[in-house]
């Protein structure tokens, strides 16, 4: 790519040298060559003045001192050279000028230019100048010598600008093909350094981003591997209850097979909860909180109260949480599933408002855990089993869950609308 720029950038220079300076170098060589012409006809003239009174005597006239490699002549009528430097015998241009009218001729060689001397209509006779030709040879050389040298420099400073911008250029797309094969290994966690060009720089926080989301993504989703037996467990154990019972029962088996069909039911909806919370398509509205309240306590009612234990839930005058519904309803269930767990007694669910946030606070009647242990980064074992998922789905909707103390956990939410 480098080198395709300072080609590209090298190419375009030499395309305008020679549509400007080959142009300019004719012009400029033609102008002086017409500007060497004009000075010996202007040498010539002047001559011509100068010596015109001399002419009407018979002595040789005095010519007057010529610029350098300039020859005056003059002729007489007849063609014969009377006094300077020229051909002995008048040429064309001194013959043309015998007829009265001054005469710019170029011999190959040389400028001439012949000026006739006229007296009352008489002729006295022709000044000729002369000038040699290499002089403007001379001088279009050195005009064509700059500017093929400001060519060449144009060229160089080109060369050395576009090397410039390729490597400014070249460089950040080479870290972004190396961030993305950095990308392309498994390592979301690559950024692509800011290189100053905007382009770039866009294409590089896209890709920064692309990362970060497919590295969330995957986080995600090793959390749902990590936290969905843990999950399901509760409800697929209380489902092998009620259909033990059935078989155990000598009773119409119709209630709890309708009971399992509901157990069903809300074991599936989790799957799709927690499918949904792994891949990161929810949207983010008002939740229905008396819902997602019943919904709990008729999940968790008969698997406490198989223990001998209960579940109290109330929620007079709580707002209604901006938040998604999976989400907070697999927060809920975490936080009941570990009471459930490892709690004694009954199970309070507690809604309420904090000042302008909605408050959740899950208790039981055991002693709980003490204050600074590490709940929500624990990984298996013991207690907070499913807590650092719960967290992480509370703060993907702007909340947050904290340990109060003992048993006590909090889920706090942003309020969408009161009811």
């Amino acid at each position: 790519m480098r080198r395709r720029i300072v080609t590209l950038a090298i190419a375009a220079t030499v395309v305008a040298v020679v549509l400007f300076g080959v142009p300019l170098a004719v012009l400029l060589a033609h102008t002086g060559w017409e500007d060497e012409r004009t000075e010996v006809g202007r040498v010539a003239i002047s001559a011509a003045l100068s010596i015109s009174d001399e002419l009407k005597g018979t002595a040789a006239p005095r010519l007057p001192a010529a610029p350098a490699e300039t020859r005056l002549a003059v002729y007489f009528p007849s063609g014969e050279l009377r006094g300077g430097e020229g051909p002995r015998f008048a040429d064309e241009a001194v013959a043309e000028a015998f007829d009265g009218e001054t005469e710019l001729d170029d011999t190959g060689s040389a400028f001439v230019a012949a000026v006739p001397i006229v007296d009352d209509g008489a002729l006295l006779g022709v000044v000729r100048a002369e000038k040699p030709r290499y002089a403007a040879h001379l001088h279009t050389a050195l005009l064509c010598s700059i500017i093929l040298g400001l060519a060449l420099v144009s060229v160089g400073v080109a060369w050395l600008l576009a090397r410039r911008m390729a490597r400014r250029l070249a460089r950040p797309l080479e870290d972004l093909s190396g961030a993305a094969k950095v990308l392309g290994e498994g390592d979301f966690t690559v950024r692509a350094p800011m290189s100053g060009v905007p382009e770039i720089d866009s294409l590089g926080q896209s890709l920064g981003s692309a990362a970060r989301r497919i590295g969330d993504t995957l986080d995600r989703e090793r959390a749902f591997s990590a936290h969905a037996s843990h999950q399901l467990r509760t409800p697929l154990a209380g489902l092998r209850l009620q259909l033990e019972a059935a078989l155990e029962s000598p009773a119409d088996p119709r209630p709890a097979v309708r009971t399992a069909i509901e157990a069903a039911d809300r074991l599936e909806r989790t799957v799709d909860d927690l499918l949904v919370l792994a891949r990161d398509t929810t949207a983010t509205q008002v939740a229905d909180l008396d819902a997602l309240l019943a919904e709990l306590e008729s999940t968790w009612g008969e698997p406490l109260a198989a223990r001998g234990r209960a579940i109290r839930i109330s929620a007079d005058e709580a707002p209604r949480p901006q938040a998604s519904a999976a989400a907070v309803r697999q927060v809920l269930n975490v936080l009941v599933d570990n009471a459930y767990t490892h709690g004694r007694g009954t199970v309070r669910v507690t809604a309420r408002d904090a000042g302008g946030v909605l408050a959740v606070d899950v208790s039981d009647e055991g002693e709980g855990v003490a204050p600074g242990q590490q709940l929500f980064t624990r990984k298996s074992g013991g207690h907070g089993i499913g807590l650092p998922l719960a967290r992480s789905l509370a703060e993907a909707d702007g909340g947050r869950l904290v340990h109060v103390s003992g048993s006590t956990f909090t889920l706090l939410l942003p309020v969408g609308v009161r009811v």
